[in-house]
């Protein structure tokens, strides 16, 4: 390239060597903007100049070529090149004086490459019986393009400004049927509010009820330790309660000094047990007269196996119950469209919460799925994944009789997920846990989700895992069991 004392004299202001690192060592980075379209010239010459000195190549002082020197050098008229300069400029990522020339600023700093993560401890499973999972082979592409292209034919323009925070008034509308229909809920399109996700649901009522008072919520131990992190980030303290046969521990709860509990009375979430409806009652009593609320979460309600599923809780009394669940095991979680139905007393906050948060769901996404209710394609849906997912419930167990005689099987014949005791003679739990992962096994210990750690293992030491199968075929779960149980 053209030299000049301007650009190349190590002895001027900052030379071309500052930090080590010379302008011809970022040279052939510019050298596309010549072989760029005339009109595209000038927007491949900023951005390789940013890269530039974004990456380090160009170091902070160093001294670039006077403008007709770089222009002469690439074939481009000077105008281009001074224009980029002054573009650069302003944006902070080069320094100029007048009569003096341009260097590299000092502002930018290269960005780190992030460091590799590390690979589990024996690599990726073969199978993996992880829990909450569903099978995402399941989702419907077809009629999901399908209600998509409706949607987009029938909504107004007017539609696609800024939604209201609650959700589409059509998609609500069908939920509300939908929930009446299948679950029991008590709903109306003032009081649910379309979310992303259970996850959005449980941080919407943490804000609401720290809002309101509220300091701590109490929460089913075992439980999902999702829910202590998503109520820290809403500054509300959370208290574990114990379970028994019938549910949460009525003592417990009323010395917990919480005024809020999260539940999952349907299918409780790890230990598969229902709610008795005698707790069912005490809960709802203990709320009414503590001015509380019971917060439901009815993660896979849909999902029952050997009868038809328990209603919701919320239908019991619908001022005292805030009811969220969502099309994550039903359709795919990656979709990020969930409800919650809340008391009328906490309507108001809940939505303005909720515009300040996100302003509110994707349009499109909500007038498909308002489109897939309607036309039924829900409820087809969800029995093609409940004969799928009974199915491999049933392979699950079946594995378990033959190659583990005196393996306990707990919990409804519900969900996507069983508890499964082993014998004794299976313990310890770190050391079955760590022959699972040599032999390429993926699983979860009850005792991830408890707060007390091991305790929930059992005192009596036996291995108890959460074992989930909607994710898997039937072969996949044979097979992971023999290598579990050889």
């Amino acid at each position: 390239m053209t030299g000049g004392g301007a650009a190349g004299d190590p002895g001027q202001e900052g030379g071309d060597t500052a930090g080590g690192r010379s302008w011809t060592a970022a040279w052939e980075l510019l050298l596309p903007t010549a072989s760029a379209p005339p009109r595209q010239r000038g927007r491949v010459l900023q951005e390789a100049l940013r890269d530039a000195v974004r990456s380090g190549r160009l170091a902070a002082g160093t001294r670039l070529p006077a403008g007709r020197e770089l222009a002469a050098d690439l074939g481009v008229s000077r105008g281009l090149v001074t224009e980029a300069y002054e573009q650069l400029t302003a944006e902070g990522y080069l320094r100029s004086r007048r009569g003096s020339g341009t260097w590299v600023g000092g502002a930018v700093r290269a960005a780190v490459a992030p460091e590799a993560a590390e690979a589990p401890v024996g690599g990726v499973p073969e199978v993996d019986f992880s829990p909450g999972t569903p099978d995402l082979s399941l989702f419907p592409r077809a009629a999901w393009s399908a209600a998509q292209r409706r949607a987009l034919t029938r909504l107004p323009h007017r539609a696609l400004g800024y939604p209201d925070p609650r959700g589409l008034p059509e998609l609500r509308g069908e939920l509300a049927r939908l929930l009446a229909r299948r679950r029991g809920v008590v709903a109306d399109s003032r009081r649910l509010v379309v979310c992303s996700g259970v996850a959005q649901a449980m941080t919407l009522l943490g804000l609401a009820l720290r809002a309101a008072g509220h300091r701590s919520v109490a929460l089913e131990d075992p439980g999902s330790p999702e829910h202590v992190r998503l109520f820290a980030a809403a500054e509300l303290a959370t208290v574990p309660v114990p379970l028994d046969d019938e549910g949460p521990d009525a003592v417990a709860l009323a010395a917990s000094g919480a005024r809020a509990v999260v539940l999952t009375p349907s299918h409780q979430f790890p230990s598969g047990i229902a709610v008795s409806a005698a707790r069912r009652g005490w809960l709802l009593e203990w709320a009414r007269t503590a001015g509380g609320l019971l917060i439901e979460d009815d993660y896979d309600g849909d999902f029952r196996y050997d009868r038809a599923p328990v209603g919701a809780l919320q239908g019991l009394d619908p001022d005292r119950v805030a009811y969220t669940g969502s099309v994550s095991k039903s359709l795919a979680p990656g979709l990020r469209l969930g409800w919650l139905v809340v008391p009328e007393w906490l309507v108001d906050e809940v939505v303005a919460r909720k515009r300040t948060m996100d302003l509110g769901n994707p349009v499109v996404e909500q007038a498909a799925l308002a489109d897939f209710l309607a036309r039924g394609d829900y409820d087809r849906q969800l029995r093609r994944c409940q004969r799928a997912y009974r199915e491999r419930r049933d392979a699950l167990t079946a594995a378990l009789v033959e190659r583990c005689p005196g393996a306990v099987v707990t919990g409804i014949a519900a969900g996507l997920h069983v508890i499964v005791t082993l014998p004794a003679r299976y313990g310890p739990e770190d050391r079955f846990l760590a022959r699972a992962r040599g032999a390429g096994v993926g699983l979860r210990p009850l005792s991830d989700y408890g707060s007390g750690g091991a305790g929930t293992a059992g005192r009596d030491g036996r291995v108890r895992l959460v074992m989930g199968y909607a994710h898997l075929p039937p072969s996949d779960i044979v097979r992971g069991v023999r290598l579990l149980l050889p």
